[in-house]
């Protein structure tokens, strides 16, 4: 990813969302661009024209945490996409997140563990690294799915069943995206995400659309409806949990409310599940493109 060329898109995308009159500025006046002109913004993080349009450029190496924070308050930024704009301006590069893999069977006996609760791990770019047998049942049987398609991204937008299974399936495709944009933010210089952000935007004009919106994840709680063919409908909250000393890899939980009709139905497919048959001590490819699908 051109992370020069991406910060800039962002930048011009969130001044452009602001009219003058939102940050004290008169609103009299021809205005060739939407949104406050890049002297607007300068003028208002108390820096020269100069130095903003050399960060608007991508040369945000010179540019201060101090000054990131500035322009950050004038565009008015969540801390979403605080986060991201971070990101761009100190990116990390792909040899410093290498992680070790001599865990994994480690970390399968954890998801197994969590016999009432769909969950799988997730490595950098959204690649599902390990799942359990209850997470199986509710959203897909990963082990059928070939390793270099088994990509939450993938599995949104190019598995047809993806609409079927979320109830709200343009909420879900939007959170999706936004994953993914905070995740080429954090490791811009993954030539494995980068060609599964180029085949997705090939495949999916929902995913070009969303992609060009620059949306950014703001939070990792959600909660999503879903049609599970075994028990019907189930209303789940779903939290990503860091995993201590892996900074690219999380583990995707869903839960339900105790007590809940939802509740019951996990419990109903928990009985009828096994532990997930794939074990996460198996390599896993590196995403690449593939134009037949999964």
């Amino acid at each position: 990813m051109d992370i020069a060329e991406a910060l800039r898109d962002f930048l011009v995308s969130r001044r452009a969302r602001l009219r003058p009159e939102e940050v004290g500025l008169p609103a009299h006046g021809v205005r060739r661009v939407a949104g406050l002109r890049r002297e607007e913004v300068a003028a208002l993080a108390a820096m020269s024209v100069e130095h903003y349009t050399r960060l608007e450029r991508g040369q945000a190496s010179r540019v201060s945490d101090a000054v990131l924070a500035a322009v950050a308050d004038v565009l008015r930024l969540s801390p979403g996409e605080r986060r991201y704009l971070r990101s761009l301006a100190r990116p990390v590069g792909i040899e410093e997140a290498a992680l070790p893999t001599d865990r994994r069977s480690n970390m399968q006996h954890v998801l197994d563990s969590m016999v009432l609760t769909p969950a799988y791990l997730v490595g950098r770019g959204g690649t599902i690294l390990a799942w359990n047998g209850l997470a199986a049942a509710v959203f897909a049987d990963f082990s059928r799915v070939r390793p270099d398609r088994r990509t939450v991204g993938r599995l949104v937008f190019t598995d047809p069943r993806a609409r079927r299974l979320y109830v709200h399936w343009e909420e879900k495709a939007r959170e999706t995206v936004a994953y993914l944009r905070t995740e080429v933010g954090r490791w811009p210089h993954d030539p494995g995400l980068a060609r599964e952000i180029g085949e997705l935007s090939a495949h999916s004009a929902v995913f070009r659309r969303l992609w060009d919106e620059q949306v950014v994840q703001e939070s990792n709680h959600t909660k999503l409806l879903l049609a599970c063919p075994p028990v019907g409908r189930l209303s789940l909250s779903a939290e990503a949990l860091y995993v201590a000393g892996h900074p690219d890899e999380v583990i995707a939980v869903y839960t339900a409310v105790p007590g809940s009709d939802d509740e019951q139905a996990l419990r109903r497919l928990a009985r009828a599940v096994v532990p997930a048959s794939a074990p996460a001590s198996a390599p896993v490819s590196t995403p690449t493109a593939d134009p037949a699908g999964t």
